[in-house]
């Protein structure tokens, strides 16, 4: 069966996920132009005239993979609903206990982005924007009275380091923590931040 022609950014698109799927397979370093082409069945030239290098392969498949997470995150976020409620969806969807995907693909771009510019701008860029959008909700609830927190920006800030750090834990050494104190911890660390006791974080969730 003859392959459907596609337009340019459907065919962009298509090379981008099959990049991601075979970066979380091969990892960084592995990974070859030759075998995003054969997962597709087309030719490393189509690759090429696309994205003329691995090097700018990766990074647009990251670039990618980070505007899926943010397009995602900013719906958790923009729900009508309370700053509370919309925190929690956030933090429980991104901690590594909860259903976002790609945890090994992230810490292999972060491993990478230490000698790769391109991929640490999008790693970085990510990071920012994931900070502000959960400082804007943290103010939104403080101004509302729903909880306090004195230093919305500092609060992201550290749940983001949290969270990342146990997103290495569970995936890079499978059993050093259980997924169920992984969980009790984020609530916890949230629950500081806002000011409550954690039982009252998880009563005024429902």
């Amino acid at each position: 069966m003859a392959r459907v022609r596609l337009s340019v950014a459907e065919r962009r698109e298509e090379l981008l996920r099959a990049a991601i799927e075979q970066i979380e397979a091969r990892g960084v370093a592995a990974v070859r132009i030759a075998d995003v082409a054969a997962a597709l069945g087309v030719s490393n030239a189509l690759v090429l005239y696309h994205f003329s290098t691995k090097e700018r392969l990766v990074a647009a498949a990251f670039a990618y993979a980070a505007e899926g997470d943010l397009a995602h995150l900013r719906k958790l976020l923009g729900r009508r609903t309370t700053a509370l409620r919309r925190l929690r969806a956030a933090v429980r969807w991104y901690a590594p206990t909860g259903q976002a995907k790609g945890w090994r693909l992230w810490i292999e771009g972060w491993a990478v982005a230490l000698r790769e510019p391109a991929l640490r701008e999008v790693s970085r860029d990510l990071d920012r924007q994931w900070k502000a959008a959960i400082t804007e909700v943290l103010a939104e609830g403080v101004a509302a009275g729903e909880f306090t927190c004195p230093d919305p920006a500092g609060a992201a800030l550290r749940l983001t380091a949290l969270l990342d750090g146990l997103a290495v834990q569970l995936t890079s050494y499978p059993g050093a923590v259980a997924r169920s104190r992984a969980q009790e911890w984020v609530d916890d660390a949230l629950a500081r931040e806002l000011g409550l006791d954690r039982r009252a974080l998880t009563e005024r969730d429902r």
